[in-house]
C-alpha cells in the first residue's frame, strides 16, 4: 500500500511564502487522495512496485486502470517530490549544479526560463528541471503527467494546479511563482542532480 509521505517540515514552515492552510490541505487532502484512489486501482501484485516504476511504463499496466495510475500515481509522485525540494531554510545552487544550470546562461536565466515555463502551462500542471539523456532541460506537462513517462528524471519540480496557491494569492499565479523561489531546496535539488 503506498502512503502519504510525511512533510520534512512544520505546515506553517514555507510561511510567508505558502500558507499553512494551503499545505494543509494541499498535502492532507489533496495528497492523500491521490494516494487512496492510486491504492484503490492497483492490484495486490502491482502494490508492491515503486511508483516511479509504474508511471514509467503505463503500457505495461492493464488498460483499465492506466488512466488512474498515470493521474493518481503521477499525482502521488509528483507532490512527493514537491514536497522534498521546498526547505524554510534558504538556500542556492552551488557546485555540479549551479555549473550545469550555466547552461541556461546562468542561475537568473534559468529562473526566467523556468517561471516562463510555470506561467504558461495552461490550465492545471506542473513546471519542471529534469535530467534529459544527462542535460539538464526544463519542461511543463499538464494535470499529474509526469516526465517519469517521458524517460525523464526530474529533480525540481513547481505545482501550478489553482490548489496550490489560490487560497493565499487568488488569481495571481505569477505573484505564487515568485514567492517559491524563496523556498526551493537547493540542496536537494543538488543531490537528486548528483544522483
Amino acid at each position: 500500500m503506498f502512503e502519504l509521505p510525511k512533510l520534512p517540515y512544520a505546515q506553517d514552515a514555507l510561511e510567508p511564502h505558502i500558507d499553512k492552510e494551503t499545505m494543509q490541505i494541499h498535502h492532507g487532502k489533496h495528497h492523500q487522495g491521490y494516494v487512496d484512489k492510486l491504492n484503490a486501482a492497483l492490484g495486490t501484485d502491482l502494490l508492491s512496485q515503486p511508483v516511479e516504476e509504474l508511471l514509467k511504463d503505463l503500457d505495461k499496466l492493464p488498460e483499465d486502470i492506466r488512466t488512474a495510475v498515470q493521474n493518481n500515481g503521477g499525482g502521488h509522485a509528483n507532490h512527493s517530490l514537491f514536497w522534498q525540494v521546498m526547505s524554510p531554510n534558504k538556500t542556492e545552487p552551488t557546485g555540479k549544479l549551479l555549473q550545469a544550470l550555466n547552461q541556461f546562461g546562468g542561475l537568473e536565466n534559468f529562473k526566467e526560463d523556468f517561471t516562463t515555463a510555470a506561467t504558461t502551462r495552461f490550465g492545471s500542471g506542473w513546471a519542471w528541471l529534469v535530467i534529459d539523456n544527462g542535460k539538464l532541460a526544463i519542461m511543463s506537462t499538464a494535470n499529474q503527467d509526469t516526465p517519469l513517462s517521458e524517460g525523464k528524471t526530474p529533480i525540481l519540480a513547481l505545482d501550478v494546479w489553482e490548489h496550490s496557491f489560490y487560497l493565499k494569492w487568488k488569481n495571481e499565479k505569477a505573484k505564487y511563482i515568485a514567492a517559491w523561489w524563496n523556498v526551493v531546496n537547493w540542496e536537494e535539488v543538488g543531490k537528486r542532480f548528483e544522483a
